[in-house]
């Protein structure tokens, strides 16, 4: 069966360096034959300097040029069974070790409120538009008043520029006032679904989206989304604003309440039926409740309810979410912004956060849990991609899965926890484990911050590592994971899964081990069973973790002990209840250290195939640190993304060899830098982007809480050559 991936060209690329010229170019796929000492075998390359052949390389991808000059101008060319293939296209070297790309910063703007606010890069990802075998690069702008998803308060809009690496900006994307800015909201897609040679980009939308097209830095022309019929006739239209100021909130409340009768969970019986019970008041209203009972009710909500569960419940405050309003998916094409097709977005958000759980405990938060979206890219049927988007992880989840070929956006699956049943919405006792939801149930509660896609089972297909569950590439559900509450516990001896938590790994962590594993941070504290896990891919069965009181939020894994067998796992565990479970970890649960590496992001940067951790945050440079060797790179003049996340705006393997570049913005968002590794390495293996677990990893690297993406082969200094994967299926499109 063929996989379905892009057609790249050479990648070749050259930076000076203090000792001459760098150059480092692609290994394909399906140029791959075998294995040799330090590497794969296949092709080998002729490396030419201004037209001279100056060098034939058979054992990696790079070359170090004492002689070349930042005027001289490289190639190189495939030597295939002893014959030399066409020359790529010549490249001059870069001055530094980075090529910086110019930006089109989209100008500042006031929120209704009368707060100002500007724009920076943040995320991006990048697909090959146009199929000419080079990648360009999608910009997701934040405005300076991005939210949370907890947090209230209106934002600016959110754009997605198209860029060329020569700078040129193709298209913006406008995503309107009708889609919230933050981490939790826009996760985009960019990949070539339909298999023609060109990327496509999917993300959520709503009335008010619009593409704008440029044309030599001017924008030429406009236009609006489809909205869909049912909508149109129903009277939206592209100037509606579903942002909610606090007394529009005030008024859902009301409304909300005098609907309590009819609700549908009232209706059987699972909820009480008035809202005294629900608020311990003794009974006093006939219900259906008259709009001066309910606002009596909406006061003491606001004002005593509220308050006494949280200083933090400030609903009269409450203003910026969008609670309703049509919902839309949207595929564009990837060259030029034209918008292909729009459906409804599955699953809708059915009401502000009310069955979702989002007033249940004491910190209440309308909009919240609702409004959790992920998004991921997998090869369902082991041939060709399939576009993921889901809602929700806190309780109810739900995932849909599709198809693009060209011309119709089709639905393949859907899988849907269902509603986790609560007895009271504001004050649920009952803790439900799994959604009603039989067959899907079980997916309830589990997801995470990010997702991972990756064929856990060996069966060809990728599966949804789902945070604590994993969605089979059939859509059933594989496994959802959970364990014995110990001794200080909330109930020592009950079963809870292992819930939710902020950071996700999906790799070959223990070569020893058949298949892969995941390793995972979890937050329910004293509730579960753990606070990290190192777990079977294939089943969800723990092979090692530790018992945390509180919220670990953060966890790693890499090779950074060169000389300990397999990746090397660590998290932030100030809460751990043992001090032997701290720091760092072997792939076998050994305690290697009682300090450890930073855990924002991490790259493989070394020519070694060790791991480095990237570091900075808020107003500090970006910087690329070794856990052995100390600061390899300080970007000056670079910032990271999202306050003390650090994130990058992406890390993957987009040109040269297989190592990782860096992205980052400039610290005044007017251009972005792509940095190169010009260290040296013997390491001959293909571009990671043709691994298929990697490549879908790439496509949702920007998915809330940025996670490193990795092969489907155990990488690493202590790698066994012959088992990693020759993609001679590859079918490059």
């Amino acid at each position: 069966m063929n996989v379905q991936m892009e057609r790249l060209n050479r990648g070749l690329a050259a930076a000076c360096t203090s000792e001459g010229i760098f150059v480092s170019w692609r290994l394909l796929g399906h140029e791959v034959t075998g294995t040799q000492e330090h590497g794969l075998a296949g092709a080998d390359f002729y490396l030419y300097r201004d037209g001279k052949k100056i060098a034939e390389i058979s054992d990696s991808t790079n070359y170090l040029d004492k002689s070349g000059t930042r005027d001289s101008v490289y190639s190189v060319s495939a030597v295939i069974d002893g014959t030399e293939q066409e020359q790529c296209a010549g490249v001059r070297p870069w001055e530094n070790d980075y090529i910086e790309v110019p930006l089109k910063k989209p100008a500042d703007g006031v929120t209704p409120a009368g707060q100002s606010y500007t724009y920076s890069a943040n995320d991006m990802s990048v697909g090959d538009v146009d199929g000419d075998g080079e990648y360009e690069y999608i910009v997701k702008w934040d405005p300076s008043n991005s939210k949370d998803v907890s947090h209230a308060g209106y934002t600016g809009n959110v754009y997605m520029d198209c860029y060329k690496l020569d700078g040129t900006l193709l298209y913006r994307i406008d995503l309107g006032v009708n889609i919230r800015a933050g981490a939790h909201y826009t996760q985009f897609l960019v990949y070539d679904f339909d298999g023609d040679g060109r990327a496509e980009l999917m993300f959520k939308t709503a009335p008010g989206t619009r593409v704008i097209r440029y044309k030599d830095g001017v924008p030429v022309s406009e236009e609006y989304i489809t909205l869909l019929p049912e909508d149109a006739e129903a009277g939206v239209s592209h100037e509606d604003d579903y942002r909610m100021s606090s007394t529009d909130y005030y008024e859902h409340v009301v409304e909300m309440f005098m609907g309590w009768h009819a609700h549908e969970e009232v209706v059987s019986g699972r909820w009480p039926a008035t809202l005294e019970e629900c608020f311990g008041l003794t009974p006093t209203y006939a219900y259906p409740l008259s709009r001066e009972d309910a606002v009596r009710l909406a006061d003491h909500f606001m004002d005593v309810y509220a308050p006494q569960r949280s200083e933090r419940n400030k609903l009269r405050s409450f203003e910026g979410f969008i609670l309703k309003g049509p919902e839309y998916l949207s595929v564009f094409r990837g060259e030029t912004g034209e918008e292909l097709a729009t459906i409804r977005y599955k699953p809708g958000r059915h009401d502000d956060g009310l069955m979702w759980g989002d007033y249940a405990w004491n910190r209440i938060e309308p909009g919240n849990r609702v409004d959790r979206f992920l998004a991921g890219v997998a090869y369902l049927d082991g041939r060709k991609p399939y576009a993921l988007f889901a809602r929700g992880y806190y309780t109810r989840a739900a995932i849909a899965a599709y198809s693009w070929d060209g011309q119709e956006l089709k639905e393949h699956w859907y899988t849907d926890s269902g509603w986790v049943t609560m007895n009271n919405p504001f004050r649920d006792t009952l803790h439900m484990q799994n959604g009603r939801n039989e067959p899907y149930g079980g997916l309830a509660k589990q997801g995470a911050h990010s997702l991972s896609t990756a064929d856990v089972d060996g069966d060809g297909c990728q599966e949804i590592v789902y945070g604590s569950a994993t969605v089979d590439h059939d859509g059933s559900i594989l496994y959802s994971s959970g364990g014995i509450l110990p001794e200080g516990s909330a109930a020592p001896g009950r079963y809870a899964k292992l819930g939710h938590g902020d950071a996700l790994h999906v790799a070959r962590i223990d070569p020893d081990r058949d298949g892969l594993q995941i390793y995972m941070v979890h937050e329910a504290g004293v509730h579960g069973p753990y606070g990290y896990t190192l777990r079977d891919a294939a089943t969800g069965e723990v092979l090692y973790g530790a018992f945390a009181a509180e919220d670990v939020g953060r966890g790693m894994i890499g090779k950074v002990e060169p000389g300990v067998p397999g990746l090397q796992t660590w998290c932030s565990e100030s809460h751990l209840a043992h001090e032997p479970s701290r720091g760092l970890r072997s792939a076998k649960g050994e305690q290697l250290d009682e300090k450890a590496p930073g855990t924002n992001m991490s790259i493989k940067w070394a020519a070694d195939m060790t791991t480095q951790i990237i570091g900075g945050i808020f107003d500090e440079p970006v910087v690329i640190e070794d856990w052995k060797r100390g600061r390899l790179l300080t970007a000056e003049g670079t910032r990271s993304n999202n306050g003390t996340k650090g994130n990058p705006c992406l890390v993957a393997d987009l040109f040269g060899d297989w190592r990782e570049e860096l992205v980052v913005r400039t610290a005044d968002s007017t251009a972005f830098r792509i940095y190169m590794s010009t260290e040296v390495t013997d390491r001959k293996l293909y571009t990671l982007m043709h691994d298929p677990q990697y490549r879908t990893g790439v496509a949702w690297q920007n998915v809330v809480y940025n996670q490193p993406c990795y092969t489907s082969f155990y990488m690493g200094t202590d790698m066994d050559w012959s088992k990693v994967p020759v993609p001679s299926r590859l079918k490059q499109e």
